[in-house]
């Protein structure tokens, strides 16, 4: 008979998924037909899996995704030229996390560069590495209060570990000079060692002037086109296609209605 003891002592001790599986082996009569090593290794699995659900869960959150939800699994490809799904499962499935890759999604507004970064960034954290979505347009704003309070350097420490950045909206408005330059430390630190993902309608070849500054503009651009995977999506937009379609068809089924 399990004494509840040891499960409120295995609890205490943070082994929620040990002490699960436990109570769930002392409810099935054929568990006990495993022997005592075959039953310990079946608890310690689960507690491992528990464990890496618990860690998936915190990467996700601490992700802060604009689409939190988006897997790569729901991705759609529908009327978008410059992607398919083989390429984005073939880009996922691949070493560009541990070599520091760049990953440019190019397009004009509404095709679902966001979408993809967030779900490749997404399918990051299951695979159990750290990632953070920050939109470049609000970059100043959120450098400037870091600045103000002192804790620049201590975010920059942390966001160099990060293994997968989202920079969102890049080079969508102008940009000074305090930013440009912060922006070259966050981009070093990642240089071939950290992944960044990119989305952008700007293209790459306008870089170099959007930047501004000529010196900082070439360190940025060298760092980031090191090893760079580029992606330019084309298409109808995803916002304004859905509605035209949904038109079209209130308008269709409005006609047969009088017909």
């Amino acid at each position: 008979m399990l004494n509840n003891a040891t499960l409120t002592q295995l609890r205490a001790l943070k082994l929620q998924g040990f002490a699960d599986a436990l109570q769930q082996q002392h409810e099935q009569a054929d568990a006990f037909s495993l022997s005592f090593d075959e039953r310990l290794a079946l608890l310690v699995e689960r507690e491992v899996h528990a464990r890496g659900d618990r860690k998936r869960t915190r990467l996700l959150q601490r992700a802060q995704l604009k689409y939190p939800s988006a897997t790569l699994e729901d991705a759609s490809f529908e009327g978008i030229r410059g992607i398919d799904r083989a390429a984005l499962m073939g880009l996922a499935l691949s070493t560009w996390i541990e070599r520091g890759e760049t990953i440019c999604f190019a397009g004009a507004t509404g095709l679902g560069k966001t979408w993809l970064a967030c779900a490749l960034a997404q399918y990051a954290c299951r695979q159990g590495h750290s990632a953070l979505y920050l939109r470049v347009p609000r970059l100043a704003e959120e450098l400037r209060i870091l600045h103000g309070a002192g804790s620049f350097r201590r975010w920059l420490q942390q966001l160099a570990k990060i293994d997968v950045l989202v920079l969102d909206d890049w080079a969508t408005g102008a940009i000074d000079a305090a930013t440009r330059a912060d922006l070259l430390e966050i981009i070093d630190d990642r240089s071939a060692q950290r992944a960044t993902i990119i989305t952008h309608q700007l293209p790459i070849e306008h870089w170099h002037a959007w930047l501004g500054d000529p010196t900082v503009a070439d360190a940025i651009l060298d760092r980031l086109m090191q090893r760079c995977r580029r992606f330019s999506l084309e298409g109808e937009s995803r916002r304004t296609g859905r509605t035209q379609r949904a038109a079209s068809k209130a308008k269709n089924a409005a006609q047969e209605d009088q017909s």
